[in-house]
């Protein structure tokens, strides 16, 4: 049969077009196991360490088992009722709540303000203040600790001393309810402040100089280059170190309330993750311990639904 140029020409123009698809499902099939394989490692440990843990604490909060016997005993919501009906959990949760208002006071607002202070206010030894400011940030948790229990001890403390010299008698610091609340969130800020305050440093240095000098121009007060110009351009900043100082609110304090008052006295210090350290690890109450932690959790998807919905009034330069 006779073949004409043209149809040659075309034939082996459908040729190189079916190996130019060939080659490309290869490329596209070759991408897709190296994606595989580089997201496997992250995925395994996502599974393991953060889906798994989850899923068992779910089924833990449905049995009663002391993490010894090897039989568990299905009670259904029983935990869940326990411990909203358990005094110490529900005293828990209270004192979690003033941790969080405490380091949202100590660890947000007044690192902004101070920041501000010194990017607008201090001209001179910048450097030095912020290295004195942040370098009890590196000091761990357990060392200050220690430090606070001696400084708010009620017999021999230096503050106690202080307060004696200018004849006022100082509290029980490390006994008495609401003075030990302030005590461990002073140990949390002791860690946490200097990281935040750095944080806004920075935001701050990013707001653009004609801003504040046109401001200035206008002879507006400092309060009001705050308000109407550095809070806005650094919203998203303060929005950040919102959510990191709740979560850092929930777990920082775990240490100071383990080395100085264990929870006391009276469950007055604890706080619902030391709490369900303490229904696990010493109570042996492996199910209400899951399920204050499946409780705990809730909690913490609420905060980052509403970080979701809030995000969006945020003001983000790109």
């Amino acid at each position: 049969m006779f073949v004409t140029k043209e149809e040659r020409q075309a034939e082996r123009a459908a040729i190189r077009e079916e190996k130019k698809i060939v080659r490309s499902a290869n490329k596209k099939h070759r991408n897709a196991i190296a994606f595989t394989l580089f997201l496997a490692p992250a995925t395994l440990a996502f599974l393991v360490f953060v889906v798994w843990p989850v899923l068992y604490n779910i089924y833990l909060s449905f049995l009663e088992w002391n993490m010894v016997s090897p039989d568990k005993e299905y009670i259904g919501f029983a935990n869940y009722l326990k411990i909203f009906t358990d005094a110490p959990f529900l005293q828990s949760l209270r004192n979690s709540g003033v941790y969080i208002l405490i380091l949202l006071i100590s660890c947000m607002i007044f690192p902004y303000f101070i920041s501000f202070a010194m990017v607008h206010l201090v001209d001179k030894g910048q450097q030095v203040y912020r290295s004195i400011l942040f370098f009890p940030s590196l000091v761990s948790l357990a060392v200050c600790s220690v430090v606070m229990s001696f400084v708010f001890n009620f017999m021999t403390g230096p503050v106690n001393a202080l307060l004696k010299s200018v004849g006022i008698r100082g509290p029980n610091w490390l006994n008495t309810g609401g003075y030990i609340l302030f005590v461990i969130g002073m140990v949390a800020t002791w860690k946490i402040f200097g990281y935040n305050l750095i944080i806004f440093l920075a935001a701050i240095l990013e707001v653009p100089v004609e801003l504040i000098e046109a401001a200035k121009l206008e002879k507006a007060s400092k309060f009001k280059i705050f308000w109407r110009i550095i809070f806005p351009l650094t919203s998203s900043t303060a929005f950040y170190v919102f959510v990191i100082t709740f979560s850092h609110a929930l777990s920082y304090v775990f240490t100071p309330i383990s080395v100085i008052t264990a929870g006391g006295p009276n469950y007055k210090s604890t706080n619902v993750v030391y709490q369900i350290y303490e229904y696990a690890f010493k109570n042996f109450q492996s199910g209400r311990a899951a399920a204050a932690a499946i409780f705990t959790l809730i909690l913490v998807l609420f905060v980052v639904i509403l970080y979701q919905a809030l995000e969006k009034k945020v003001h983000y330069e790109n």
